[in-house]
């Protein structure tokens, strides 16, 4: 697996977000403003894009938010996840970020806590999807 990072939303993380979040998930507001100013990171399984996400600067210089973090459905339960949130993480730091924050899908808590996240916050609602805030100081 490689991963690779764009300062544009490439057509890959765009047929993938599609796929997961407007017709698995049912959302409707899948994109924004915030794409075009987020480093799009995508995971490739030799040429085919399995996963990918958006990072993008916080509140304070050293702080990222990472968002849009989704896996093709053939890919889940094989660590494409972690390795995502991991070349996130590292992407990161060499921006020179410390801190990522995330805003969670209820149901997937578990996953970020298991790689060092905190929830803090109340629970909030995205399109009648329950979220969480989520932290991690890198």
């Amino acid at each position: 697996m490689r991963a690779e990072a764009y300062e544009y939303l490439p057509p890959e993380a765009k047929e993938i977000r599609e796929t997961v979040f407007l017709k698995e998930q049912g959302f409707s507001e899948e994109y924004d403003e915030i794409d075009e100013i987020a480093t799009h990171i995508i995971l490739f399984e030799g040429d085919t894009a399995i996963a990918t996400c958006r990072v993008f600067p916080g509140e304070t210089p050293d702080s990222y938010i990472l968002g849009r973090l989704a896996v093709s459905k053939e890919c889940r339960g094989r660590g494409a996840g972690s390795r995502m949130l991991a070349e996130a993480e590292a992407c990161i730091r060499k921006k020179g970020g410390n801190y990522l924050t995330l805003h969670s899908q209820l149901h997937a808590r578990e996953f970020y806590e298991k790689a060092g996240y905190l929830a803090y916050g109340e629970i909030g609602y995205e399109e009648s999807c329950p979220h969480i805030w989520m932290k991690k100081e890198l």
